[in-house]
């Protein structure tokens, strides 16, 4: 996937410049609190723009200087290749989790959406 697919004002005017999508993106990442959670759908929702593919890609390629863990599919799977990093995260959080069954690969936990999700509400004032 490419910066053509994101949405036309995540694209930079400048190579060095961080695409002003991405920049959103990564502001409602910061956002959300420690122990909570808003998936990729959750996060282009509430900027009005992109989706959850487009959100993915700014994470998988800006997302390593913010709270990226609080950004999650909205299954409760957890990011495959940073499962381990981010349970760390989790659990230093308390962000709830649910336990894995025996038969689950690699005995993982999954994310309790139903508890950890953030619905963005409180909001900083001014936002776009």
């Amino acid at each position: 996937m490419s910066e053509e697919s994101l949405p036309d004002t995540a694209r930079p005017e400048r190579a060095d410049a961080l695409p002003e999508y991405a920049e959103r993106v990564l502001e409602v990442a910061e956002l959300i609190p420690p122990g909570r959670v808003m998936t990729y759908g959750d996060v282009a929702e509430w900027l009005e723009e992109g989706g959850p593919r487009q959100v993915g890609r700014v994470m998988a390629l800006y997302g390593g200087a913010v709270p990226w863990w609080r950004v999650v599919r909205a299954d409760g799977v957890l990011l495959p290749g940073h499962e381990l990093r981010a349970l760390e995260h989790y659990r230093a959080e308390a962000t709830p989790l649910k336990e894995a069954s025996r038969a689950a690969e690699g005995h993982l936990p999954r994310l309790d959406m139903r508890r950890a999700r953030w619905d963005g509400g409180g909001r900083a004032q001014g936002h776009t």
